[in-house]
């Protein structure tokens, strides 16, 4: 082959790629010590939640392809359902990862500015992160977004990091103050100020796919009893007092309500042990607050509860226990199945 025609070759490969890419986006791994020869990989597409199995090599190389045509948060389990990486990927995007499957937090990200600035921003805070207090790391955020207005990492922190959304107000204002060019809806829209205040504008939800503990997905129906959800995420302080609620609704032999106990973030390291003692069913959403059904629900903080009525209507979502139950209660009609 001559070296005009290499060169040709080459330039033409580089046109096939680039028009490939700009539809999708490509993420290549190389993690040491990986238990296994699946992983998961788990966004939020255009249209739906993508959970795949893909495939690693002996030396942990793998592959996957996916499309979002704006930034999405993918995030990557091994095949324990323990998060090893979570990034930031859009169409056209071709990230690399590196490093061990045992240190999380020290696997390298390149290919593009925000992931690469995010774990610098990590790096530097290192120990936030592990600290059982989120309120330094919340308050290292909080600082972030308000010196960088105008960068795309500052809707990111807010949404992945962040754990306080309890003053909905703050939040709200908070989020405003990021620029709209890099405040994408497909990341933000988990986090925004739950409006939907009337039963008439709250979604109808048949049925969810979740994650069984112990085992795989399986189809929930909402539609035979009055159901409350019960949503949260790690750390949960008071999940001792929330566990007692649920065991009083659900051990009542003549109990007509159903409780789902849903753990709603991607990283499930701490859920065994949280859950341990806990004797009734829990479910994992891999997609968290962006979960396909769950992402209706408006969720602003955790824990989170909403309860859907023997149609599958949603008749309460918001951060309170005693009001989800009340009108549980209020929703029971005679002819509910026992």
């Amino acid at each position: 082959m001559n070296r005009i025609t290499h060169l040709i070759l080459i330039a033409l490969t580089a046109t096939l790629l680039a028009a490939c890419s700009s539809d999708s986006f490509k993420v290549d791994g190389e993690i040491a010590n990986l238990d296994g020869t699946t992983i998961r990989v788990i966004f939020q597409s255009d249209s739906d939640v993508v959970d795949e199995q893909v495939n690693v090599d002996k030396k942990g190389h793998f592959t996957f392809t996916g499309a979002a045509a704006q930034p999405a948060l993918v995030s990557i389990l091994d095949n324990k359902g323990e998060t090893m990486a979570t990034v930031v990927a859009v169409n056209g995007d071709h990230l690399k990862l590196k490093g061990d499957a045992g240190k999380p937090m020290g696997i390298k990200v390149k290919g593009n500015k925000v992931n690469e600035e995010w774990q610098l921003f990590r790096d530097e805070h290192a120990v936030f992160y592990t600290d059982k207090n989120p309120s330094r790391l919340n308050a290292a955020i909080e600082k972030y977004v308000h010196d960088h207005p105008d960068d795309l990492l500052s809707t990111v922190l807010l949404v992945a990091d962040y754990s306080d959304y309890s003053d909905g107000d703050k939040m709200d204002k908070i989020f405003k103050s990021i620029d709209i060019k890099v405040r994408p809806e497909s990341l933000t829209q988990a986090v925004v100020s739950n409006t939907r205040k009337k039963k008439g504008a709250l979604p109808r939800l048949m049925t969810l796919n979740l994650i069984k503990h112990g085992a795989g997905f399986e189809e929930i129906k909402l539609t035979d009893r009055v159901t409350i959800l019960a949503m949260w995420a790690n750390p949960q302080p008071n999940r001792q007092e929330l566990a007692t609620k649920i065991r009083g609704i659900i051990e009542p032999s003549d109990s007509k309500i159903d409780v789902i106990d849903i753990l709603t973030e991607s990283d499930t390291l701490k859920w065994h042990k949280t859950i341990a003692g806990e004797d009734w069913l829990h479910y994992w959403a891999p997609g968290g607050p962006l979960e396909q059904g769950i992402q209706l629900l408006g969720i602003t903080t955790m824990p989170w509860f909403a309860v859907t009525d023997s149609t599958g209507l949603v008749v309460y979502s918001g951060p309170n226990f005693d009001e989800a139950k009340k009108s549980a209660l209020d929703n029971i009609k005679p002819t509910t199945r026992n």
